[in-house]
């Protein structure tokens, strides 16, 4: 589930602690980062539990209809298509959500105003008023409400972001992120999927696990080598004038340049300039594109990058 682009934005987040700490532990830190995605994969499942929460408030509202004093037509025979949604259905008893859940002890019980104002949201919504409308039901639209009801009722409130930002430090740049696999686990999903049914792993394989500790030792360990490779390349600038955090991207993508022979020179340069879309400011973003790009052609000329695998046709151009 963890990408490669999140997995680089978390080291780089514990990096920076890492040297603006004044109490440095490598082992502490690393322990730290491994805890940060294990917080971006809690969230995965908490929102999941969400949407099942907003059909648990549909249904309230539905048994409270029924023992009114006077109760409609409607009322006694109410449309029960979003809360029997097959998909939810699916969630509620899937074993390895309940299991994750119950571990980290995450619960939306404490928010019932906005289980509320979601739950009234989708209710005015069209695409929800359409799909409770339809004559027949099948899988197909009990998946696409779902993801709906996630791009957009639940990625779109304010009051969400407001209170995942209080429950975890963790959670402040990740919701986008979560929120994209949801709906990529949503789309995979099966009408034969039963409650044994596996969600996303936490990493999508042994590689991407390693890749994160290397990253994160790699820059640490050769850290003055890599200091010293940014130095060279900006001796026309002031140094010390350079944004600290400017300087870490820049080592970071030297590392992998360096220090990853499995990872195209191209596809790091690009994720490092994206990465300072959100981290540095438009100029500094120039800068550091401007300075990986020399530095890159520089180390290339003196051989010292050797790239070996997949993927890496033009690597010596």
């Amino acid at each position: 589930m963890i990408s490669r682009r999140i997995i680089r934005t978390k080291v780089l987040q514990v990096l920076y602690a890492f040297y603006t700490s004044p109490e440095r532990s490598i082992n502490q830190s690393e322990k730290e980062l491994f805890f940060s995605m294990q917080k971006t994969y809690d969230l995965y499942h908490h929102l999941f539990q969400l949407v099942v929460e907003i059909a648990d408030q549909a249904n309230s509202i539905i048994e409270l209809r029924k023992k009114k004093h006077f109760p409609t037509e409607e009322d006694l025979n109410p449309n029960t298509r979003f809360i029997s949604n097959h998909l939810i259905h699916q969630l509620r008893t899937n074993k390895a959500l309940l299991k994750s859940l119950e571990q980290s002890k995450l619960s939306w019980s404490n928010e019932p105003e906005l289980i509320k104002k979601l739950y009234n949201t989708l209710v005015s919504s069209d695409f929800y008023i359409d799909y409770m409308s339809k004559p027949e039901r099948n899988f197909a639209d009990d998946k696409k409400v779902i993801e709906l009801i996630f791009a957009e009722i639940i990625l779109q409130s304010d009051d969400l972001f407001d209170i995942l930002e209080e429950q975890s430090i963790y959670w402040n740049d990740d919701i986008d992120f979560v929120i994209s696999m949801i709906i990529k686990t949503i789309r995979k999903f099966k009408e034969f999927f039963n409650e044994n049914s596996a969600l996303m792993p936490i990493f999508k394989d042994d590689e991407d696990e390693k890749f994160t500790k290397d990253l994160f030792r790699k820059c640490i360990v050769n850290h003055d080598e890599l200091k010293k490779i940014v130095e060279q390349y900006t001796e026309n600038w002031d140094v010390e004038r350079i944004a600290f955090i400017d300087k870490l991207i820049m080592e970071m993508a030297i590392a992998e340049f360096l220090y990853f022979p499995s990872v195209p020179t191209k596809v790091s340069l690009n994720e490092y300039i994206e990465l300072s879309k959100y981290y540095s400011t438009e100029k500094s973003r120039n800068f550091i594109n401007g300075i990986l790009d020399k530095a890159l052609k520089a180390l290339k000329k003196d051989e010292r990058i050797q790239k070996a695998g997949r993927g890496l046709i033009g690597e010596m151009d």
